[in-house]
This record gives C-alpha cells, sequence and structure tokens, in this order.
C-alpha cells in the first residue's frame, strides 16, 4: 500500500477527531453539554480507526491484517459504524437547535465519515461490502463538505502570529479554531505560494507547515525559505498525515523546528507550540541583545575615533598596550585665541560655548581637508601636528596651509558677527615622540622639545601673526612668503631667530 493512500486515509480521520474535540471543549460556551457523551463515543471511534490504519501500513503488521479479508472489515466496520451513526442521530437532534456552527461542526464530521468510506471500500474493501459498514436505518446520502472562508482570527493577549498552511480547509478550521482558542493571532494559507507571499508581507513567530499540497509542497517552503535570508529564521512545526520517519528526518534536516504527524493530540501540539515559540522569543531577544552589543560597539568606535587617530584606535582595538612611538620630524601648530578668557566674563556661558565650538569645528574642518591630526584644545587653545601616525613628507606644508586657513576662518567669523576676534598662531618642525597615556580616559599625545618650542613660538607670537621657528621657514621659503622677526628671547631656550609666515608665493 502506498504513503499516499495513508494519507489521505488519515485526512478524513484528522477531521472527525479534531472536530469531536473542538465541540467537547466549546461544549459549556455553546450549551451543548447534553450531546458530549455522544461526541466522545464517535472522538472513540476515530481514535480507533487511526490505529487501525497506522497497523494497515505497519510493516510488522500489515501484511498479517491486510492478508485476511474478513479481519479488516471486522477491525474497520465497528467504529466507522459507530461515527456514522451518531453524527447522523446528532445532525437529527440538533437540526432545529438553531445552532448554526455546532450543525456545521456535525456536518464536517459526517462527510469526513462517509469520505473515509468511500476509500475503504474503494481501496480495502469491495462494493458489495459497503452496505455492511453504512448504520442501520441510514438514509443519508454523502454530505457536502462545507467550506469556511479563510480569516485570521484576531483577540487580545495573543502569545504569538502563527501562519497555518494547509490545502485541506478542514484541517485549517481546526487548527485555526484550537490555536485562537490558545490566545495565537492566526492567519490562513492554502497553499505553499499564498504561504511565501504572507511571509515576505507581514512577520511571524511561527509557521504550521503541511507537507502534501498541490502546486508546492511543504518540501518546496521550507528549500525556498532556507535559501531567503528574511525568512530562514521563521521557525516551523510540519504537520502531515504521513509518519514515516525518513520523512520526519527530512523534515528537520531542511530546517523544520518539529514535526507532527496528524491527527494530532491536543496538549501535545500545545507543548509543542510553546516549546518553539520560547525558543524563538529567546531568539529574538539574543538577536537584540547582539544588535544592542554591535551598536553600542559602534558607539565606541565613533567616540575613541573622535579621540585618536584610526590607525592608533586600531591597534588599541587590537589589544595592543602602551602605544609610545618616534617621529624624526613632524609639524606641530598650536594656537590661542587672543583676549577669549576676558571676553568669557562678560558673555552668557552658553553663548560662549557656542562661539568656541563653532571657531574650534571650522579649525577641525580644515585640519581634516589637509589630512593632519588635531591632538586637542585646552580652553581656547588648539594643538595640531603634521607626518604622524603615519609619515608624510609634505609635513610642514599642510601645517602652513592650516594657520592660513586658520587666519582666514576668523576673519569670516568676525565679518559674520561683527566682532574683532584675533588668533595667535606658533608652528615649528622637528622630532617627537608620541603615544596614548591614560587607562580610563585615553588621550594621544606629543612630547619633546620640538613641541615645547613649537608652544613657545605661540606664546611668543603676535595676535593676528603666525609665528615659525627656522626649520619651518628653511623647509617652506621656496613656497611661503616670511617676514624676520629677528633674534626674541624665548624662555627656557634663550635668544632665537623667529619669522612671521605671511602667506604662499605667487605662482
Amino acid at each position: 500500500m502506498s504513503g499516499s493512500l495513508k494519507h489521505e486515509l488519515r485526512t478524513p480521520l484528522n477531521h472527525i477527531i479534531g472536530y469531536c474535540e473542538l465541540l467537547m471543549e466549546e461544549a459549556a460556551d455553546r450549551g451543548t453539554e447534553a450531546m458530549v457523551a455522544d461526541v466522545q463515543r464517535i472522538h472513540a471511534a476515530g481514535k480507533r480507526l487511526l490505529m487501525v490504519v497506522n497497523d494497515l501500513f505497519d510493516p510488522n503488521k500489515g501484511a498479517t491484517l491486510r492478508a485476511d479479508r474478513s479481519l479488516v472489515h471486522h477491525e474497520l466496520r465497528t467504529p466507522l459504524n459507530q461515527i456514522l451513526g451518531y453524527a447522523e442521530m446528532l445532525l437529527e437532534e440538533n437540526a432545529d437547535s438553531g445552532r448554526a456552527e455546532v450543525l456545521d461542526d456535525l456536518s464536517r464530521i459526517d462527510a469526513a465519515a462517509r469520505e473515509l468510506l468511500r476509500l475503504v471500500v474503494e481501496h480495502l474493501l469491495g462494493e458489495g461490502e459497503a452496505a455492511m459498514l453504512l448504520p442501520a436505518g441510514s438514509s443519508r446520502g454523502a454530505t457536502t463538505f462545507m467550506r469556511r472562508p479563510d480569516v485570521t482570527a484576531v483577540r487580545p493577549g495573543l502569545t504569538g502570529s502563527l501562519l497555518v498552511v494547509d490545502d485541506d480547509a478542514g484541517n485549517r478550521d481546526m487548527l485555526a479554531r484550537r490555536l485562537t482558542r490558545l490566545g495565537h493571532q492566526i492567519t490562513l494559507a492554502m497553499n505553499g505560494r499564498e504561504a511565501l507571499e504572507i511571509l515576505r508581507q507581514k512577520p511571524f513567530d511561527l509557521m504550521l507547515l503541511d507537507i502534501q499540497m498541490p502546486e508546492m509542497n511543504g518540501y518546496q517552503v521550507l528549500e525556498a525559505m532556507k535559501g531567503d535570508p528574511a525568512l530562514r529564521k521563521v521557525p516551523v512545526i510540519v504537520l502531515s498525515a504521513s509518519d514515516e520517519t525518513e520523512r520526519v528526518a527530512h523534515c528537520i534536516q531542511m530546517g523544520a523546528e518539529d514535526y507532527l504527524p496528524k491527527p494530532f493530540e491536543p496538549v501535545l501540539l500545545q507543548a509543542r507550540l510553546g516549546a518553539c515559540l520560547e525558543k524563538k522569543q529567546l531568539r529574538d531577544r539574543e538577536q537584540m541583545h547582539l544588535r544592542q552589543i554591535e551598536e553600542e560597539q559602534e558607539k565606541s568606535e565613533r567616540l575613541l575615533l573622535n579621540v585618536l587617530p584610526p590607525p592608533i584606535a586600531e591597534r588599541l582595538k587590537r589589544g595592543e598596550q602602551g602605544i609610545a612611538d618616534s617621529f624624526a620630524e613632524v609639524t606641530i601648530l598650536f594656537a590661542d585665541l587672543v583676549g577669549f578668557s576676558s571676553l568669557a566674563a562678560g558673555v552668557a556661558p552658553a553663548q560662549l560655548v557656542e562661539r568656541l565650538n563653532g571657531i574650534f569645528s571650522a579649525f577641525d574642518n580644515a585640519v581634516a581637508a589637509l589630512g593632519l591630526e588635531k591632538i586637542k584644545t585646552i580652553g581656547d587653545a588648539y594643538m595640531a601636528v603634521g607626518g604622524l601616525p603615519v609619515p608624510r613628507p609634505d609635513h610642514a606644508e599642510a601645517v602652513a596651509e592650516l594657520a592660513l586657513r586658520m587666519q582666514e576662518e576668523i576673519q569670516v567669523l568676525n565679518e559674520r558677527t561683527g566682532t574683532s576676534t584675533q588668533i595667535r598662531v606658533g608652528i615649528n618642525t622637528g622630532p617627537v615622540v608620541a603615544g596614548i597615556i591614560g587607562r580610563r580616559k585615553f588621550s594621544y599625545d606629543l612630547w619633546g622639545e620640538a613641541v615645547n618650542l613649537a608652544s613657545r613660538m605661540e606664546s611668543h607670537s603676535l595676535p593676528g601673526r603666525i609665528q615659525v621657528a627656522p626649520p619651518v621657514k628653511a623647509r617652506l621659503e621656496n613656497r611661503y612668503r616670511f617676514e624676520p622677526r629677528g633674534p626674541i628671547e624665548i624662555k627656557g631656550i634663550g635668544s632665537m631667530p623667529t619669522f612671521f609666515l605671511l602667506g604662499r608665493r605667487s605662482g
């Protein structure tokens, strides 16, 4: 006997057992407690028939059972007769009750039983034995299987958003009603193609997927989901009338979370759903925490890059400690806003900070455009350097350009605000040591006599002027114009000739 026949036989049994369980569960709400005993008999008969079908297809029991036609007839007749008889009786007793939903469910049970009878006669017995299986006095013909529209059930306090995929309307309806009673939000799809379309339109916590469907079966749906980054993480529980181990294993290998044979036990279904949804919530929380960690790492990296040069930040991230490097020649610039301290006394704090931020932001833009490194600001003083942490041959030219742009930015600021702010700049070229200091708050700084002299060039300069030490003038005199200032006394150094940078040479 083929696996497809087993599937065909188990599908109406799934309807019989499932609708009986719904009738029993909803009896109190519908006021139909009086019919529960008869529904329980139908349910028990359905379970018995399911055992017989399983035995018929069991590799160890099936051959013996099928060899004895009378035994097959006996095993099928009693439970099927009970289902048909009680279903017909309950339909007659409730015909005038006005309970449309109850009549609908009973009609589904009756129709499923008659479909099962047709399959049994066609594949297992013979036409002459069909009458022996019908309940005594039965005059009803095959009942039309009533279809309900596919709707999404919504109610408050939902525990999960579930997509139910099954080509059988009865299976979809039973699952939707049962899962809605458990508090889930249900969306229905009648085939694999429709399911994939729905999955791409909205997120779901879980999908219940039938395997044997026309157009696109469950295996193809799993394969499509596995190949789609947006869908591969949606958990899937496979529901199928086939319970062969190979099919179960294949579904799990293809990415299904779990597998339940139809007809399913309600308690087991609820337990499996709960387990899958719990895992989904844990995965979602894990992904959320990972995203938060990534966002925090990005913030930390941005902050690190604001404080440190990118090459130094990368070395620090790799775990390097005690970062310190010697550079044979770099050019250092110090700048100071003249009279800014006295200005601060007569300006509101917010206005003062806003003005200072505007000036230093313009300086920062110039530093970035010229490929230099801002080292730090101290109050209204600004320090930058060229030639590190990545050496470059034109470090002196680049720093000279920065000093000239700083003067231009101050002039633009004065014209815009009507102020008379001035800047004093000092530049020197020479060897330095550069490295990171601090453990909790990192700082990249420079040390050496060249740094001290650059600072003295600024402090001994004049408002609105750019004073440079002799090494700077020696490197740039062919491309820039200088004015000798003459020897001046430099604190801690002594007398030294210095020069004012005026601008670029024409041509």
